[in-house]
């Protein structure tokens, strides 16, 4: 019995992880394409989107990667990933709040938000 729940835990585990790397993944894509429709000469407020689009596009990618390596059960592999979620986590709710403010930013945000939700629920795991 504790086989199989241990089992069914370690299932569950990877599906959030995977369930937080697809997220980053369609954020990080969402973001860098939000980020090349900014006018690079445009105003102080679109260099700044583009800023940021930038930056959530790079910490969800170097966040993927580093869900898609393999599992290390020890305490120092575990606080480094908490670290990096936690990154990613409130990258994310600074780009969704900028993107809010944007017209047609709209799906961009959205993924920002899912994306750092998916970072908070795999968080959770790790308790």
């Amino acid at each position: 019995m504790t086989q199989t729940t241990s089992q069914q835990q370690l299932v569950q585990f990877l599906e959030d992880r995977f369930a937080a790397a697809q997220a980053c993944t369609e954020c990080a894509r969402a973001c860098a394409l939000r980020a090349s429709l900014v006018d690079p000469d445009g105003t102080e407020d679109q260099e700044l989107l583009r800023r940021k689009g930038i930056l959530c596009a790079e910490v969800c990618d170097a966040t993927c990667r580093v869900l898609s390596e393999e599992c290390h059960a020890d305490e120092g592999a575990e606080a480094a990933l908490r670290v990096q979620l936690e990154w990613t986590r409130t990258v994310c709710l600074e780009c969704a709040h900028l993107f809010d403010r944007y017209p047609g930013a709209e799906d961009t945000a959205k993924a920002c938000r899912e994306c750092a939700q998916a970072c908070t629920d795999f968080m959770a795991t790790l308790d």
